[in-house]
């Protein structure tokens, strides 16, 4: 069967391995499909938990628009101690933009933090995407 839906978000990169190992490190994703061609480096990565990866492509001359300060990826964690922990780290390394912060429902606990290249990616617990697109689909 076809994939169908969305399936990745690709990201110009200036260091391949600087850009995967955060994706590793943050958003616990890891992998899954490495190629070289004409001088261009690609990595897809994925948290597995779906079909969708995120595609760092670094290339000799890099000329994208960053996603953020606000515009974001959104990645939830187990607990609120992980996106703690995530944060601390974040902010030992220089790069925490905001929070992490409470915010009333369907948002739940999150904070932003800068990958190497300037996006931004969103850490949150207790975010109900799932209840809320079954609820507007009863709407």
């Amino acid at each position: 069967m076809p994939d169908l839906g969305l399936t990745h978000i690709a990201f110009s990169v200036r260091d391949l391995e600087a850009s995967v190992a955060f994706y590793e490190k943050y958003a616990r994703m890891q992998v899954v499909h490495r190629r070289a061609e004409n001088g261009v480096r690609v990595a897809w990565v994925t948290d597995r938990t779906r079909p969708f990866v995120i595609v760092l492509i670094q290339a000799p001359e890099r000329n994208d628009t960053p996603l953020g300060p606000f515009g974001h990826l959104g990645v939830a964690c187990a607990s609120r101690e992980a996106v703690d922990t995530a944060c601390s780290e974040a902010r030992s390394a220089g790069i925490l933009r905001s929070g992490p912060t409470d915010s009333p429902p369907p948002v739940g606990y999150w904070a932003f933090i800068a990958d190497p290249d300037g996006n931004t990616l969103e850490l949150s617990y207790g975010q109900d995407t799932e209840f809320t697109i079954a609820e507007a689909a009863t709407s």
